[in-house]
């Protein structure tokens, strides 16, 4: 046996057995059986432990007694786990008593050892009931072939059961591999390919592959422009503006941006809008006025919602893209559902019904969440009713959810980003600095490859990005001239990002490459 203490690798980290062993492992489980054993024969080095050995001899030779020996001299093991690994082998005894038609010993084995071990009672009782209901269909029909994959199913319990170095974790080899690749595509703060990563070097995304120049101007809006926002399939990009207008863009394959509509019908600036799941239509929301449908395609209104009784301060739509949600700035009209015919579905309103500044629906059509009174997150299970109120010290301007229904975005005029988690999970939230806000509604979003980035406009009329893993920005993108109210990024082409500003124009961010 070679010397069990050679440490190897730059920094002596690795114990050189244990490489050897794991590499013996994973040639098995990649089916090259016969390499794997010219390696052990080599390297006098066995994949599996002798203790193992010896139990699996045991176990395939219905050794029961040596098998619970064996157990019982391995050194450093739990008991919890020493009494666990004795149970499945004798569960298996009991069962090949019956089978044999040894009632008595299947008894004895049940009474006097089985019970006596510290697992589960529970785990007991089902097993005494399983073999109650054996024994009456009749055991003694079961083949020996039967009874053979029965213990070799045992070998392979006993062997997620028992610890190291007595077994080996399964896989372990792409395990190890597996996280060290994911360790640096953590640490790549600018991770946005989706590239498989390479073994043969070291991961390293580089800044030019990052949203980081202004590729394109859009100038057709005539006043400031307050919101942004990609479609969900990325081709098109709507804005809207206190021009009183809303336009729909084209994203060309050629990452160029072409308008496609301008939608006149607000009587007041427009506020925001939202694209329908399915992306064939689209909600614009006037300044304390109504919401509009429009047909995405040819850029007619075909519905109007709410009235001077309901002033509309935002709105979201439910992944079936049949229907929508719209809270109201006026304290006790609460939030409404509607079909996009305007059909009342449901209605969350009255005295105790505070002013609605925000809301959005995850995008599985779970949960319905809203900022209340300035300071409240709600998040409500649309099919419970269950309800959890998140309270934030300082005020609310904007919300937004990411793409996989986890997470949600808050800024706070505090100059601060927060970022929850909508389970409930955590106490506190992940905090991010670095922008400007006091004054305006600045609205931020989620990001770039596995929504990775957070991005937000500030008051200083630029574009911060934050990798979520930290806390700073990892870029300061400047262009705009006045302040960046919003900012979205394109959920198919994660190197596009579009900003708003009270500048009159729209940005199109992208890598220095499209230029």
């Amino acid at each position: 046996m070679e010397n069990l203490g050679i440490m190897i690798g730059p920094k002596g980290l690795i114990k050189k057995h244990e490489l050897v062993r794991i590499i013996i492992q994973c040639l098995y489980s990649l089916g090259y059986g016969k390499s794997a054993s010219c390696l052990e024969t080599e390297s006098d080095i066995s994949c599996k432990s002798w203790e193992f050995e010896s139990l699996e001899s045991d176990v395939l030779n219905a050794s029961w007694d040596d098998c619970i020996e064996t157990l019982n001299k391995i050194n450093g093991m739990a008991d919890e786990t020493r009494a666990s690994a004795s149970f499945l082998v004798l569960e298996q005894c009991l069962l090949e008593c019956l089978n044999c038609g040894d009632n008595s010993l299947a008894l004895e084995v049940l009474q006097k050892r089985i019970a006596g071990l510290k697992v589960d009672k529970e785990k007991i009782h089902k097993c005494a009931f399983d073999i109650l209901s054996l024994k009456q269909r009749g055991m003694g029909s079961i083949d020996y072939n039967l009874i053979h994959e029965l213990r070799k199913r045992l070998v392979v319990e006993l062997e997620k059961v028992l610890p190291p170095p007595i077994t080996l974790p399964e896989r372990r080899l792409e395990h190890l591999v597996e996280t060290a690749v994911s360790a640096q595509i953590d640490s790549c703060i600018y991770h946005s390919s989706s590239d498989v990563i390479s073994l043969y070097e070291d991961h390293h995304c580089d800044r030019d592959q990052f949203p980081t120049e202004t590729i394109q101007i859009l100038t057709n809006h005539k006043n400031e422009v307050w919101f942004v926002q990609f479609s969900n399939n990325g081709q098109y990009l709507a804005s809207s503006s206190s021009d009183c207008t809303a336009i729909i863009w084209k994203v060309q394959d050629d990452n160029k941006v072409s308008l496609k509509h301008i939608l006149r019908s607000h009587q007041n600036p427009v506020s925001f809008v939202a694209w329908s799941p399915d992306d064939t239509m689209l909600l614009t929301c006037g300044n304390l006025e109504v919401l509009k449908l429009w047909d995405a395609e040819t850029g007619t209104c075909k519905h109007t919602f709410g009235n001077d009784g309901f002033i509309v301060s935002s709105c979201a739509w439910f992944p079936d893209s049949k229907r929508i949600v719209c809270g109201s700035s006026v304290p006790e009209k609460g939030i409404y559902m509607w079909d996009c015919d305007g059909n009342e579905i449901k209605a969350w309103k009255g005295m105790r019904m505070p002013k609605v500044l925000d809301l959005a629906v995850t995008a599985d059509g779970e949960s319905l969440i809203s900022i209340l009174s300035d300071k409240e997150i709600r998040i409500l299970n649309v099919a419970t009713n269950a309800e959890r109120v998140i309270s934030e010290v300082h005020s609310i301007t904007s919300l937004s959810t990411s793409r996989d229904s986890k997470f949600l975005i808050v800024n706070l005029n505090s100059q601060e980003i927060h970022v929850w988690d909508v389970a409930g999970k955590w106490s506190k939230p992940f905090q991010y600095t670095g922008h400007m806000q006091q004054k305006y509604v600045i609205r931020s979003c989620f990001g770039g490859l596995n929504s990775m980035f957070i991005a937000s406009g500030s008051e200083d009329s630029k574009v911060y990005i934050w990798n979520r893993r930290r806390s700073n920005p990892i870029e300061v993108l400047s262009g705009h001239l006045k302040t960046v109210n919003c900012v979205s990024w394109n959920p198919r082409k994660p190197q596009m990002l579009a900003s708003a500003s009270d500048d009159q124009t729209i940005r199109i961010w992208g890598p220095s490459r499209f230029k």
